[in-house]
Order: structure tokens, then C-alpha cells, then sequence
């Protein structure tokens, strides 16, 4: 069998969905405008989710977290930062929201455990002594480059191939059905196509100008979130707010640094996102609630993404109310055959978002291989650079 896929994009979601076509045997393209993880992926919280943070509002989504939470560290774990986190009760409010998040962790199959506050500060000498509660649960962190690379390298072992600044420009018809993609390199200004039976549309928050190429609607709703990261490591843990997930809420450890993140808002266009220094002010107030002193590390860097959330673009102004889990869009009910959309979801449930829409494109060629990503372990990043 060597049916050919064309994969677009490169950030966490496409590198696993290439994993999985390769592993199942196709023969797999992926192209990316911009380096590997360079769009949402490369410019996240490094959060390996426990569910935690979704486990009222979004039981899907925490559902989703766990489960992967769990296979990540089975096939992944030199890329993987198992450091836990604590949800912290940082006044009266957040102490009444205790026992519904410890009900509502235990719902989703998330372990969560309160331990004292003098262990919670042991844990954490850094934590503002004042907090009123800590649970922990098995939060983890990932470097998004490297998560990124290890699917791409195990990818490329089974035969994959990758173009990084390698733009789609257009999607190539026969009739009806995506039978490939134009593309354009941006080192020489070549254009090209690539001919495919398949083609898959990873791109995340630009899934909705890839699906315009077919003259067809994917409802993304791309929502930027401000981040800021200061140059020291105050905490080992990741830190949560015991709340509802809001603004301000989160303080996750990445190598030497700590990020505070993050706001909400819908933007037009996810290459352009303005910064509202209002959103930076807030952020630099909430980090000083649960570290404080939380600048004295001095500020590395302000940053915004936006996030592929799946939802109608009439939703309220901050997207907060979008759910965090993901759809895979089979275009052929849009009358466009070889055509598939997979978005929304997150960097820890890309291994599950791979095999769902891998599913679609076996069933719709008329094939049944099983999928085998959560057993089989991926290489090693370096193993991408090696592979030439």
C-alpha cells in the first residue's frame, strides 16, 4: 500500500497525524510555511494537561487531557517534565471551590489530592504564604519544539517526508476532489504540486483559510492569550488557581524560566496579534498574588498566540466559553471529496487528535488498520536532524 497523504502543517497536531499515517503505512508528506512548530505550537504554555484546569466547565476536554496525559508519558518521556502541579486557594472564593473541583476531578478520572498548606509551601517556598488550600494532580511541562520533532523523527523513519518553508498556496482539483496541493517554497520561490489521495488540513488557527481554498466553512474561532515569561525558575511545580479558568491563572515552569498566562480574546487574523498592554498589566498583577516578587527574575518575554478553538464566530468576546476539545471535519458532507479538517484540541491530546482523523482517512479508502501510536515509543528529537 502506498496511498499518498499530504499533511499541512507542522506544529504539534500535524507531526502526530504524520506519525500515525506513516506508522499505518501511507506515504506521507507534511508541508509547513515556517519551521517545525513555529505557529500555535511553538508559542504555547508548555502544559502537559492533567484535565485539571477543565474538569468543571469542560469534562470532554478533561477526559481527553488525562487519558493522553498518561500515554504521553509511556511513549514519550524524555521529552517530558513530570514535575505535577498544585491548585491553590489564593482567598475565600477560591477555598469554597474546593471540594466541587475535587468532585469534579474525581468524575473525570483525574487524580487530585489535597495536601496541607505548610507541605503545599515546602513544596513551594516561593508560593505566596497566604493561600488557603493546595490539591495536587499530575500536571506535567513539554518543551514544544522538541514534542514536535520526536513525532516528526518517528515519522520520518517510516518514510515520511517533511518541507518546512513550504507554503500550500492553493489545493489541486480533479473535479470535485483534492487530488494534491500547490505549494511555493520560500528559499527559492519555486511553486510546485504535490499530488495526494488525501490531503489533511493541521493548520490550527489558519484551518479556516486552508478550508476557504476548497470553498468550504470550518468553524475555528481563532482566540489569542497574552503570556509573559520572567528569567527565573520560582516554582517546580506548575501553579493553577483553584478556580474557574480565567485570566491570570497559571504559572508554568519552562527550563529556566516561569510563564504567567493567560488572557482570552478573539482576533481576525492569527499572524497578527497586538499586544493590549492592559492584558500585560493584568497578567503581572495576577503572577504577584501567587509569587511574589515574580519580576525580580526580569521580564524575558511578552508574547500572544492564538488558539484553533472549535466554535461559531458568534461566540461571546473572549472565547472563554469555547470548549477545549476538537473535531475532525470529513468535507465530502460539503460535496468535496479527499478533502479532511482536524482542529481545536491541545498539544497533550494531539496523539488522539492524529488517530480520530487517521480513522476518517482509512475508512474513506476502504481500509482497516488499527492505529498503534499510543503503544509504539517515539524517537528521540535529535533523531529529526539525524534522519537526512
Amino acid at each position: 500500500m502506498a496511498y499518498p497523504v499530504v499533511v499541512i502543517g507542522a506544529g504539534s497536531t500535524g507531526a502526530a497525524v504524520a506519525h500515525d499515517l506513516a506508522l499505518r503505512g501511507f506515504r506521507v508528506t507534511v508541508v509547513e510555511r515556517g519551521e517545525v512548530a513555529s505557529g500555535t505550537s511553538g508559542r504555547n504554555h508548555c502544559l502537559l494537561h492533567s484535565g485539571g484546569r477543565y474538569a468543571m466547565k469542560d469534562p470532554e476536554s478533561a477526559r481527553e487531557c488525562i487519558a493522553e496525559n498518561m500515554i504521553l508519558r509511556r511513549i514519550l518521556p524524555g521529552a517530558l517534565e513530570l514535575n505535577d502541579g498544585l491548585f491553590v486557594a489564593l482567598d475565600e472564593g477560591d477555598l469554597a471551590f474546593k471540594e466541587r473541583f475535587l468532585a469534579a476531578c474525581e468524575e473525570c478520572g483525574i487524580p487530585a489530592r489535597e495536601i496541607p498548606v505548610r507541605h503545599a509551601l515546602a513544596l513551594e517556598p516561593h508560593l505566596n504564604p497566604g493561600i488557603r488550600a493546595a490539591v495536587q494532580v499530575p500536571d506535567g511541562v513539554f518543551e514544544p519544539l522538541r514534542f514536535c520533532l520526536s513525532f516528526l523523527a518517528t515519522a520520518r523513519r517510516n518514510g515520511a517526508t517533511v518541507l518546512t518553508y513550504t507554503e500550500v498556496v492553493d489545493l489541486v482539483f480533479q473535479g470535485r476532489t483534492v487530488a494534491g496541493v500547490k505549494v511555493r517554497d520560500h528559499r527559492t520561490g519555486e511553486e510546485r504540486t504535490i499530488r495526494a489521495d488525501m490531503v489533511i488540513n493541521a493548520a490550527g488557527p489558519w484551518a479556516g483559510r486552508i478550508a476557504a481554498m476548497a470553498g468550504v466553512d470550518v468553524p475555528v474561532v481563532p482566540t489569542a492569550g497574552v503570556m509573559i515569561s520572567v528569567g527565573r525558575r520560582w516554582n517546580r511545580m506548575v501553579i493553577n488557581r483553584l478556580n474557574l479558568p480565567g485570566d491570570g491563572d497559571i504559572i508554568v515552569p519552562q527550563r529556566r524560566t516561569a510563564i504567567i498566562g493567560t488572557t482570552s480574546w478573539k482576533v481576525e487574523d492569527p499572524d497578527f496579534i497586538p499586544i493590549p498592554e492592559d492584558h500585560v498589566r493584568l497578567l503581572l498583577a495576577s503572577a504577584e498574588q501567587f509569587i511574589p516578587g515574580y519580576t525580580q527574575g526580569g521580564i524575558r518575554g511578552v508574547f500572544a498566540v492564538a488558539r484553533p478553538l472549535v466554535g461559531r464566530r458568534g461566540a461571546a468576546a473572549d472565547g472563554r466559553e469555547l470548549p477545549r476539545t476538537f473535531e475532525c471535519f470529513d468535507h465530502a458532507v460539503d460535496g468535496v471529496e479527499g478533502f479532511v479538517t482536524i482542529t481545536g484540541g491541545k498539544m497533550t491530546t494531539a496523539r488522539v487528535m492524529a488517530e480520530k482523523v487517521v480513522d476518517v482517512v482509512c475508512a474513506k479508502l476502504g481500509l482497516s488498520i488499527p492505529c498503534r501510536t499510543h503503544e509504539v515509543p517515539l524517537l528521540p528529537y535529535r533523531a529529526f536532524y539525524e534522519l537526512n
